[in-house]
């Protein structure tokens, strides 16, 4: 309920406060020619610039019947492709299937930059799934094995057990892996920079791919 002294939504996000970005701005005559390397310049100052997790990034799928998700994951590496690993069994593993076109999205708040790439996405080599799944924490890849993915929880005892159960595995065979578990790539077709300023101001550029190694740049109006 509000009341003449409460001020709207609108007004409460004007105040809000602002970013101020500290790094340098986007010069669309300058940037490389291969968005990968623009991407992990980006990445890298990110990190030695003190960003909170700058690898976490939003995922964006699409099912049979057109319905979008997006969910919040990490991004473990960078090369030719974009990569995330997920059991492949899980909600965005089936619909990955069904429609590999995807979108990630990547938002440094403390350096006002935005990464946005449309690409497709599919599995990597089973050893790189393999070698993600067992180098993560013990209690992750318990989780991982206990439920499959989005399992409702009914029964807090039977969940628990199932926990127990699976940890006990992991104690028992340190190099096990699910087979469901997968490293997904997403090999970009289009990357978007977004720069912000300390005005009102921002630059985009736009890489679109027009063959396996080229790409054409483009500076968008705002």
């Amino acid at each position: 309920m509000t009341t003449d002294d409460t001020p709207s939504i609108r007004q409460l996000l004007k105040r809000a406060k602002k970013s101020s970005p500290d790094v340098a701005g986007l010069d669309p005559e300058s940037v490389p020619e291969s968005p990968m390397d623009l991407f992990v310049d980006w990445l890298e100052t990110a990190v030695e610039g003190g960003v909170t997790e700058p690898q976490a990034m939003t995922l964006s799928t699409v099912d049979h019947a057109g319905t979008v998700s997006a969910r919040t994951l990490l991004l473990k590496d960078v090369d030719d492709a974009f990569w995330f690993a997920s059991s492949s069994l899980s909600p965005k593993g089936r619909q990955i299937r069904e429609n590999p076109r995807v979108a990630l999205t990547l938002y440094w708040r403390e350096q006002g930059r935005q990464v946005r790439i449309l690409g497709d996405a599919g599995p990597g080599p089973r050893e790189t799934s393999v070698a993600d799944f067992t180098a993560r924490h013990p209690d992750s890849r318990a989780v991982a094995i206990a439920m499959p993915q989005s399992t409702p929880v009914d029964d807090d005892n039977e969940a628990q057990q199932a926990l127990d159960a699976a940890k006990a595995r992991i104690a028992d065979d340190d190099e096990f892996a699910p087979d469901d578990w997968t490293a997904f790539r997403v090999v970009p077709t289009c990357i978007e920079f977004w720069q912000a300023t300390t005005g009102r101001d921002q630059v985009r550029v736009r890489y679109d791919r027009t063959a396996p190694t080229t790409w054409t740049r483009s500076r968008l109006w705002p």
